[in-house]
């Protein structure tokens, strides 16, 4: 039985679904937007704000943390110097679905998981 397990599986193990969830992630921080199935975004979008949570905590703990999940030094520096700074006066919520309508070749709903201040064609 499953009990206490929350989070969707994805059809992966658990390796291949960390990994997917930190390059996710880290695409998320570095270019403000990303494109991806609707079950994808739901999946990630709370590591991403539990990630831009402790880049406002900015301490030495809370960057090992960010570094330990989502494993790019580059991007958890980009975190912590240019994304949470933005988000100092806000309590929560940093990220959104947008549902932008099914993918061609298989009908997956696809969606942008973005974060609240992105200005479409400013940064990628």
């Amino acid at each position: 039985m499953r009990h206490q397990h929350t989070g969707k599986k994805l059809g992966r193990d658990s390796a291949h679904r960390r990994a997917l969830y930190a390059n996710l992630v880290c695409s998320l921080i570095e270019h403000g937007r990303i494109k991806t199935t609707e079950a994808k975004a739901k999946a990630v979008k709370p590591l991403a704000e539990q990630m831009i949570t402790l880049g406002r905590r900015g301490d030495l703990a809370a960057r090992r943390l960010a570094i330990s999940k989502i494993r790019s030094v580059d991007a958890v520096h980009v975190l912590f110097s240019e994304v949470a700074p933005r988000f100092v006066d806000r309590p929560g919520g940093y990220s959104r679905i947008v549902k932008i309508g099914p993918r061609s070749g298989d009908a997956a709903e696809m969606v942008y998981l973005e974060l609240v201040d992105y200005v479409p064609g400013s940064n990628g």
